[in-house]
């Protein structure tokens, strides 16, 4: 799955550039309002839209680094064997929980652009380019998750040590 990986990662650095480029914004922002009096009508919606679509598009990068926080204290007693079983459990309980927010966000999406909803703001974009990064977001930690599940399985899951740094 090195193609899989390397969207993953691609997209973790577009998640990165996404958070970058809100952050500029917001601070435009704030110098606009406050020492020019001259608010945007843009700013705020458009780093929100960078903020949701680089969190969701960041989430299969962080499972495959194990960036997720993870209460193991107990697990880590556990012999290695039982630590991957138990991983790889929780790891199919994280593809589960993706698959179903992955369908129901694609209905949200689907019923937003068929219905032409927007989101009321100044700018009043459809809603549906926000809406869309949920069953994008969720497909792609999905298929991460059932990656992690099939490493966990065979023993190979991201290095412990590394991942606890």
């Amino acid at each position: 799955m090195y193609w899989f990986d390397a969207l993953v990662r691609a997209l973790a650095w577009l998640a990165a550039v996404l958070f970058t480029v809100a952050g500029l914004m917001l601070s435009y922002e704030v110098v606009a309002r406050y020492f020019f009096v001259r608010p945007t009508i843009w700013a705020a919606e458009l780093s929100q839209l960078c903020l949701i679509w680089g969190c969701l598009m960041g989430m299969p990068w962080l499972l495959s680094a194990r960036r997720h926080i993870a209460v193991d204290a107990v697990i880590r007693l556990l012999p290695v064997a039982a630590q991957n079983r138990i991983e790889a459990a929780a790891m199919l309980m994280v593809a589960v929980f993706s698959a179903i927010v992955a369908w129901k966000g694609w209905d949200i999406f689907w019923d937003s652009f068929e219905r032409g909803r927007t989101t009321g703001s100044m700018l009043d974009l459809p809603s549906w380019v926000v809406e869309l990064a949920v069953p994008l977001g969720f497909a792609l930690l999905f298929v991460q998750a059932l990656i992690e599940t099939v490493r966990s399985a065979r023993g190979r899951a991201a290095d412990r040590e590394i991942a606890l740094e």
